[in-house]
C-alpha cells in the first residue's frame, strides 16, 4: 500500500488549502483514513478521519467547521479542505490508512499501518 499526499504549501493567514492523498496498492471498501499533523518537538496529532465505506466523518474537535476531509472513491484519494488557516495550522500534514475502522480509535496513530510521506503547511501571518 502507497499513500501519495500532496497540496502542502506557503499559505497567507486566512487562507485556504486542499490537501489530497491518493492511495495505490489495494482497494479501500472497508477502511478508514486519516488525516494527522506534527510540528517539531510535538507528537503527532490526530486532525481529521473517514470511513471509507459509510463516507462518516470525524474531527478533532477543535478544527471542527474549518477542516472537512472527503473521499473520492473511484480515484482512491481523501481530501483535505483546510480553511481560515492560522499560524498555529502550520504542520507536516500526514495521511494514513488502515484495513479497519473503528470511531473508537479512529484518532489514534496507532490504529493505521499504513503512512504516507507527509507534505508541509505553512501559514504566514
Amino acid at each position: 500500500v502507497q499513500l501519495q499526499a500532496s497540496g502542502g504549501g506557503l499559505v497567507q493567514a486566512g487562507g485556504s488549502l486542499r490537501l489530497s492523498c491518493a492511495a495505490s496498492g489495494r482497494t479501500f471498501s472497508s477502511t478508514g483514513m486519516a488525516w494527522f499533523r506534527q510540528t517539531p518537538g510535538k507528537e503527532r496529532e490526530f486532525v481529521a478521519a473517514i470511513s471509507w465505506g459509510s463516507g462518516s466523518t470525524y474531527y478533532a474537535e477543535s478544527l471542527k467547521g474549518r477542516f472537512t476531509i472527503s473521499r473520492d472513491n473511484a480515484k482512491n484519494t481523501v481530501y483535505l479542505q483546510m480553511n481560515s488557516l492560522r499560524p498555529d495550522d502550520t504542520a507536516v500534514y500526514y495521511c494514513a490508512a488502515d484495513d479497519t475502522f473503528s470511531r473508537l480509535t479512529m484518532n489514534s496513530r496507532a490504529a493505521y499501518g499504513y503512512w504516507g510521506k507527509g507534505t508541509l503547511v505553512t501559514v504566514s501571518s
